[in-house]
């Protein structure tokens, strides 16, 4: 069974918040000096600008620790070399419910993959990204839907992704 844990990135994808992440760390003084400059306009209180100021530095101290975890614990470059299998890092093509003429296709990958191409991108963690998980061409398989319905979806294609 394929880990649902592991995030897959191009290559690409991974330099691209590399070059996120290292910006961010560079913008830890600006935001710390822009702390204390606010700082000492005065009250605390009724301080929106440090306030505000410390509110940003939340949030990019935040992405700082996602980048890191991603970039730490991501598969870069791994994309499968096996056709015909579901995969992360596979672009597919299902049809849903026994309607041929229904079909989706899509990469199976994070929404981090989902900047440097122009396909859907499915997260293997998805309801349907989980349920074709290593499901082979022609393979069926049933997952639910956030309303409580059940869908069959069947795997028409899987070929690994070309960037």
């Amino acid at each position: 069974m394929t880990d649902t844990g592991v995030t897959w990135l191009t290559p690409e994808s991974a330099q691209r918040l590399k070059e996120e992440l290292d910006a961010l760390i560079a913008n830890r003084d600006v935001i710390a000096a822009e702390i204390n400059e606010r700082r000492e306009e005065g009250d605390l209180k009724e301080n929106g600008g440090y306030h505000a100021a410390r509110e940003e530095q939340g949030q990019q101290e935040a992405r700082i620790r996602q980048l890191q975890d991603l970039l730490n614990n991501a598969k870069i470059g791994q994309a499968p070399t096996q056709s015909g299998v579901a995969l992360p890092g596979s672009i597919v093509t299902v049809y849903f419910d026994d309607d041929e003429s229904d079909t989706e296709t899509f990469l199976i990958a994070t929404r981090e993959e989902s900047i440097a191409t122009d396909v859907e991108v499915y997260s293997p963690s998805s309801p349907l990204g989980a349920a074709i998980l290593d499901a082979k061409v022609g393979e069926s398989r049933s997952y639910r839907v956030p309303s409580g319905a059940e869908v069959t979806v069947t795997v028409v294609s899987a070929e690994p992704y070309q960037h």
